[in-house]
């Protein structure tokens, strides 16, 4: 169309006086969506990623008892009690590690065999910066800021032909997470229900008919039209998704929390569940820079955590028998000091722990190589990492999402199998 047509179009929508159009909606956005056009040949799982965002205190959380001394003494006020020992205690994993009691929805899962931890892991980088650690950790390049593209984004280019839906990667939030971003174009998704068009009908439908006067959607012929289609059979999706409305099965409860984690959950279920061809989607659930006032036994920390257990505990009762297909990380960009600070909180650390539950996990364990919090084998007072985090994203992008180009995924570094996950 020439401009005098595009100049008219743009003076009618003004006309029309349209405000609900999402801003990833309209050219921005359409010419970003490259997805291949041939028959899905995905795997059919989906991964969750859960990005903990401000350093999460995951010796409070997965708590190292069997260590003694060497956890209890440099935490007076912090420290979890051992399990057994009254109110507030742990909650018994493996006889070396307890659970906070806070996480007490994930016990069933792990003893059920649904749930695992991987402890002692996180980003091999000195960096002690919140912004250079998610940084390297999304980009899965440790201490290199010149690689442009997220491990997740590396992923879906490298297995482009196998899955047209533009639900494919989506990224719950205002804006795309760095581990998605790259040539291939997830979207961006804050809200399925404002994600619509919104106003009088009569004007709803003159809009459409414009929008498909100008990028001819109903016989696409180039590739900015074929993209505008599925920007607009997208729309189509969410809007129904919408009108139909959502109930989570099973009795599943999600929180309804300050960070929107709940319904950020809520809303991945509910692409699960309508089969739009979600294979990737990222939560970030922040909260953890814990420096005053942590709150470990009883308080703030305590409360976020028991809404992410809350929360994950809720996927999984939502999902049901679909949890076979679905695996869920999550991680955080390192942990915190092993000793407490002045303020009754504690400071940025190092190793961490990593969660991984449903599809293909082998649950039901602790998987470590412990180096101990003994002041020798601490790493400048952190503890140190044994396992490097992307051997676990390995190892779930290969046996759960079907991709065995680990070298394009993970430039530079050669994964170490674990054992953790299994194939689909």
């Amino acid at each position: 169309m020439n401009d005098t047509t595009r100049r008219d179009f743009l003076e009618k929508m003004t006309k029309i006086g349209v405000v609900g159009v999402s801003l990833a909606l309209l050219p921005r956005w359409m010419p970003r969506l490259a997805f291949a056009q041939t028959p899905a040949q995905a795997s059919g799982n989906t991964l969750i990623c859960v990005f903990l965002r401000g350093g999460m205190d995951g010796l409070s959380a997965v708590v190292p008892y069997g260590d003694g001394a060497n956890y209890y003494v440099p935490r007076p006020t912090l420290s979890i009690p051992e399990p057994g020992a009254g109110q507030g205690a742990a909650l018994e994993l493996d006889g070396y590690f307890g659970l906070h009691p806070s996480l007490a929805p994930l016990k069933e899962l792990y003893d059920d065999g649904a749930l695992a931890f991987v402890h002692a892991t996180g980003l091999t980088s000195e960096t002690r910066s919140h912004f250079d650690a998610q940084l390297f950790m999304e980009y899965g390049t440790p201490d290199d800021k010149t690689t442009g593209q997220g491990w997740l984004n590396r992923h879906l280019q490298a297995t482009a032909a196998r899955n047209g839906s533009p639900f494919r990667a989506v990224g719950i939030g205002a804006q795309v997470p760095t581990s998605l971003q790259g040539q291939f174009s997830p979207l961006a998704l804050r809200s399925i229900a404002d994600f619509h068009f919104s106003g009088r009908e009569d004007q709803l439908q003159e809009l459409r008919r414009l929008l498909g006067q100008l990028y001819a959607i109903d016989a696409p012929t180039t590739a900015l039209e074929k993209q505008a289609r599925i920007a607009f059979s997208a729309l189509e999706e969410l809007e129904a998704l919408s009108v139909a409305g959502y109930q989570p099965a099973n009795g599943a409860s999600y929180p309804n929390d300050n960070e929107d984690f709940g319904l950020a959950l809520r809303q991945v279920a509910r692409l699960i569940k309508a089969d739009v061809g979600l294979e990737v989607a990222c939560i970030d659930l922040g909260g953890w820079d814990t420096h005053e006032n942590e709150g470990a036994r009883e308080g703030y920390f305590a409360n976020q955590l028991a809404i992410y257990a809350q929360g994950l505990a809720a996927l999984y009762a939502d999902l049901g028998e679909r949890m076979r297909n679905v695996t869920v990380v999550t991680m955080s960009e390192f942990g915190r000091r092993v000793a407490e600070n002045a303020n009754a909180g504690t400071d940025h650390g190092h190793g961490n722990f990593m969660l991984l539950m449903g599809g293909g996990v082998q649950g039901g364990q602790v998987l470590t190589q412990w180096p101990t919090l003994a002041p020798e084998a601490l790493r400048e007072g952190d503890l140190a990492i044994t396992t490097d985090y992307r051997d676990v994203l390995a190892e779930i992008v290969q046996h759960r999402l079907g991709n065995d180009d680990l070298a394009f995924v993970f430039p530079q570094y050669t994964p170490n199998p674990l054992g953790l996950i299994t194939s689909a």
